[in-house]
């Protein structure tokens, strides 16, 4: 799983100690015994401040270590937040690789009381699992571990009587949290929840649980889930080059010595025993943190998470002493086989986070990457020198990591793609780039880090990357202005010092990977997991009084400014009053459905100039103002986009209209780009996910031709001339188009503005109208499957319902909630929790994007191949049969009543809803017919629902997998079974 982003401040100077002050009102219970606002009155909270933060942030420190970061942040009220452990795969048990992991699984299992109806009797049979599981570890012989796990099972499915599967999900659905979910790497493991403001101690109060105590339930059922986990990472080829360069780079240090995924060998002798050491060892308060951003009051807020953290128990920690590494005199070269396109990566090592070294690594990463004006975009990208190249940091505590990565061209090899990266390299050593790249990479820094204060994610997440790397706030903030004092000699020195002969270097070849291990289906027995059932912990905890938060819709009369530049040339605006950002769209009905060649103009821009400027040269202007550029084509539509500093509006503004309207011709780089573009048909055919989500699914919906064969043919292409795509660019600003403005400017001076730069003929040409691809009826039973080298077997069950109506929309959420959307769902539950036949299962009825379009019931399942029989049938069997149950109903009800409510649409958002609500036919916010209506449903509506539209239909079924993995006779089952050439579904 993704780190958080790493969110970029500005310095600080002075720390200071404060007490607390008097604050807002937050919404939290405070009627009940349980309140946080009962604890004692005369207890005050010390916190520090940095003066000058400008996420005003407050750190806490409990009296058992707990380290706890607030911020305040009002655009909605709602919470982010992350409870992080100090403690991730480098301290896994060298023979025990994977615990870390497979721990952050198990902490979602509940504890004595979360999740538990009777634990006494639970107790006893987990304690034999236990026992049982370190006799298996132990064993060698198969015929024995066959028979253990054979009681495994066996007593699994009694243990399984005692619990509640998915409790704790349930739990935080029912109080409408958002994104739950975690992620593990070398240093940390995180846990996260995106809460309403008014639940903070139903929140607070299940977290101290959950992280006070481990109920390792379920295990087996959970451990296969992680076998697919591991299975999606032997087919990921990109994976597998980056664990063979750290085990290059880092041959004693856990970074290259262990994944975190860990090794099949261990992932099949799993110690319950081990995981619970690990859980005391790391999981106490003094080693932890808890960090929100949002709509909250500090100082109640404070005493809210010392109510129930603070009863977490202190306890010694063990100290961690990093292996050094012997210095790399020469390359380390690695070759990876697989289906996906090949490249090659290098990677070279760097010291720690809190050196100063490894502040300067972040700046050559911008000097040689930055999306704009960097060495690799402007040598690399922009002269098409390689078919794709960028770099990146992997900044750890103990060492970093610098990546350079380049994809070749149609008969360019490896070694060359190589020697093209190292040449970047050298010119960073010599110190050979502009002496204004430095101050600009550090202005548009500060750009990014003002548009991430927008993010509560983002804004925690900081809170997460300071205490993961033991940085006082203080010190965390100094570092971007020291950011800011780097010079070109810093760079040079360091680029001098560690980019050395010796660095890891990866070729990935295509090929087929022989050295692929394969994980054995072990048999199980489905679990229950008693959907109805509930602990009297979850009833206490809903039961907590919580203050109604009531929805704000979009009313988009009132929320959008609309006028006119001229007439039929539509203005909408919304005003930005938090920073000095802008975003400026011009928005077409036109798209490549219409015209393939739009979206080649659209790619051919960015290699163009001006008669002032070259490409390169207009690239850097654009940087040097902060300001960027861009022009995306879809089926239907165009969007022509200018965002950045809303001080430097008019000369970007000047730029871009400049641009449009006066591109210089340049043959060569149609060449070249024709020449990419033909390379990166032939790498889509390399890729599961391009075959399966679009070439397939697009093949089934409407037949060979169809959205994605409409391309420009390669006879076509390589006969292009460059005023074929420019006149195409002149003429996006010819026809009839809306601007979209979300920025800090008045509505009068806007209009001034881009009355005075935005050029447009005296009449708007209408655009034409919109060609529309004929959807296939989809009456017949088919099982399509394309052939691919995988591990695991993928499978889409596509079915066609009716056009979209607005009206079915609030029973459509409903019943994605409770059957197939998140993991407390019918669909999760029966096929991962209770079956273990799926890392990733998920089903929903899809609403048209459009007035006109059909809606589709889309089910996927991904597994591995030897469980694809079992797989399909479970899928099926909820599909036919949808289980019901009355709690999960109501708390998909609660889930959707309390997100909607603390759910606010702002910002530029407002204007893009708008432009959804258009498509549809709508002039309203539709989300308050979802609001209204789906707390009055019953579980009758949802199964009328149910069996009319979904139960018995008929089933285009899509399967990309390994044809000597897969069963065809399984597959015959279910329909007329034919396989998809490439040729088919590509149309080339």
């Amino acid at each position: 799983m993704k780190k958080p982003i790493l969110l970029l401040l500005p310095a600080a100077v002075a720390l200071g100690l404060m007490q607390c002050q008097p604050s807002k009102t937050a919404a939290t219970a405070t009627s009940t015994p349980q309140a946080a606002t009962e604890a004692p009155k005369a207890k005050e909270y010390k916190y520090t401040t940095v003066e000058g933060d400008p996420l005003k942030t407050r750190i806490y420190t409990l009296d058992n270590g707990l380290t706890v970061y607030l911020s305040d942040y009002d655009d909605a009220p709602r919470i982010q937040t992350y409870v992080a452990v100090r403690a991730g795969s480098k301290n896994d048990p060298a023979d025990a690789t994977g615990l870390a992991h497979y721990l952050e699984h198990m902490v979602f299992k509940g504890t004595s009381r979360l999740g538990a109806q009777n634990f006494d009797a639970e107790r006893a049979e987990l304690q034999k699992i236990e026992g049982l599981y370190e006799k298996y570890r132990g064993t060698r012989d198969a015929a024995q571990r066959k028979a253990l796990y054979h009681q495994i099972d066996s007593i699994s499915s009694e243990a399984a009587k005692y619990a509640v599967a998915n409790e704790y999900d349930k739990l935080m659905g029912a109080i409408g949290a958002k994104g739950s979910n975690a992620y593990t790497s070398v240093e940390q493991t995180v846990y996260q929840e995106d809460i309403p403001s008014n639940q903070i101690e139903k929140w607070a109060a299940v977290q101290a649980e959950r992280f006070g105590e481990l109920v390792p339930r379920l295990f087996h059922t959970e451990l296969e889930a992680v076998y697919e986990e591991k299975n999606r990472g032997l087919d990921n080829d990109f994976n597998k080059e980056f664990e063979a360069m750290n085990a290059s780079l880092f041959r004693k240090h856990q970074y290259g010595t262990q994944t975190t995924i860990g090794t099949i060998e261990h992932l099949q002798n799993p110690s319950i025993t081990e995981i619970k050491r690990y859980f005391n060892k790391y999981y106490v308060p003094n080693n932890m943190a808890v960090a929100m951003s949002g709509d909250l009051d500090f100082d109640q807020t404070i005493r809210i998470v010392d109510q129930y953290f603070g009863k977490l128990e202190r306890k010694p920690l063990p100290d961690f002493v990093p292996a050094g590494e012997e210095p790399i005199a020469a390359p380390i070269v690695k070759e990876i086989k697989g289906p996906n396109a090949e490249n090659v990566m290098l990677g070279f090592r760097f010291p720690g986070t809190a050196t100063k070294d490894a502040l300067v690594l972040r700046m050559i990463d911008k000097i040689l990457t930055n999306g704009q004006a960097g060495l690799i975009d402007l040598n690399l990208n922009q002269k098409q020198a390689v078919l794709e190249a960028a770099s990146f940091t992997d900044i750890n505590n103990d060492y970093s990591t610098h990546v350079l990565y380049g994809t070749p061209r149609q008969g360019q090899t490896l070694d060359q793609v190589k020697t093209l990266l190292l040449a970047q390299l050298d010119k960073v050593k010599k110190g050979d780039f502009p002496e204004w790249l430095i101050p600009a990479i550090i202005n548009n820094e500060q750009l990014q880090r003002t548009k991430s204060y927008e993010s509560n994610e983002a804004r925690a997440g900081a809170f997460v990357a300071a205490f993961v790397a033991r940085e006082d706030w203080k010190d965390y903030l100094q570092q971007f202005e020291d950011f800011g004092k780097i010079t070109k000699e810093d760079v040079m020195r360091v680029a001098n010092q560690y980019y050395g002969p010796g660095y890891a270097l990866i070729y990935k070849r295509t090929g087929k990977d022989t050295s692929t291990p394969k994980v054995i289906k072990p048999a199980i027995t489905p679990v229950p997991v008693n959907r109805d059932a509930a602990s009297d912990y979850y009833k206490q905890v809903v039961g907590m009084p919580s203050p109604e938060l009531q929805p704000v819709f979009v009313d988009f009369k009132k929320d959008i400014q609309q006028t006119e530049l001229k007439p039929g040339l539509p203005l909408h605006y919304t005003q930005n009053k938090e920073n000095g950002l802008f975003s400026l769209y011009y928005v077409l009905d036109l798209g490549t459905n219409n015209d393939p060649k739009l979206g080649l103009a659209a790619d051919y821009l960015q290699y163009l100039g001006t008669g002032k400027y070259s490409a390169a040269q207009l690239q850097q202007e654009f940087y040097k103002l902060g300001c960027s550029f861009g022009v995306q084509s879809g089926q239907d539509r165009v969007f022509v986009s200018l965002s950045g500093l809303d001080k430097n509006l008019e000369p970007a503004l000047q730029l871009f209209e400049q641009l449009l309207a006066n591109p210089t011709p340049d043959a060569e780089a149609l060449k070249n780009m024709v020449a990419g573009v033909l390379k990166n048909r032939q790498d889509a055919k390399l890729n599961k996910g391009v075959i399966l989500q679009q070439a397939m699914v697009n093949y089934a919906k409407y037949g060979p031709n169809n959205p994605f064969t409409n391309i420009v043919s390669e006879k076509e292409l390589k006969a292009l001339k460059p005023q074929d795509l420019i006149a195409r660019i002149k003429q996006l600003p010819t026809y009839q188009h809306r601007v979209l403005y979300y920025g800090p400017r008045g509505a009068q001076e806007l209009q001034s503005t881009l009355v005075a730069h935005h050029k447009v003929p005296a009449k708007l040409t209408p655009t034409p109208p919109v060609k529309e691809f004929a959807e296939q009826p989809l009456k017949e039973r088919r099982v399509y499957w394309a052939d691919y080298n995988m591990v695991q077997a993928e499978i889409l069950f596509l079915s066609k319902r009716d056009a979209y109506d607005p009206k079915l929309v609030p029973t459509v959420s409903l019943y994605n909630e409770y059957f197939g959307g998140n993991m407390g769902s019918i669909v999760f539950q029966e096929l991962r929790e209770s079956k273990a036949l799926a890392y990733s299962a998920t089903s929903r009825y899809a609403n048209a994007d459009k007035v006109g379009r059909s809606n589709y019931q889309l089910s996927y399942i991904g597994t591995q191949a030897d469980k694809l029989p079992e797989a399909m049938a479970g899928m099926q069997t909820l599909l036919n049969d949808m289980p019901m149950a009355e709690a999960n109903l109501n708390i998909a009800r609660q889930s959707i009543r309390n997100s909607i409510a603390t759910e606010r649409i702002t910002k530029s958002d407002i204007l893009f809803s708008y432009e959804r609500a258009r498509r549809l036919g709508l002039d309203y916010d539709l989300r308050r017919d979802v609001y209204e209506q789906t707390q009055n449903m019953s579980l009758a509506d949802l199964k009328k629902f149910q069996e009319a539209k979904v139960k018995g239909q008929p089933q285009t079924i899509l399967v990309i997998g390994s044809k000597d993995r897969l069963n065809f006779k399984e597959l015959g089952k279910y329909g007329e079974v034919k396989q998809l050439t490439l040729k088919e579904i590509f149309g080339y």
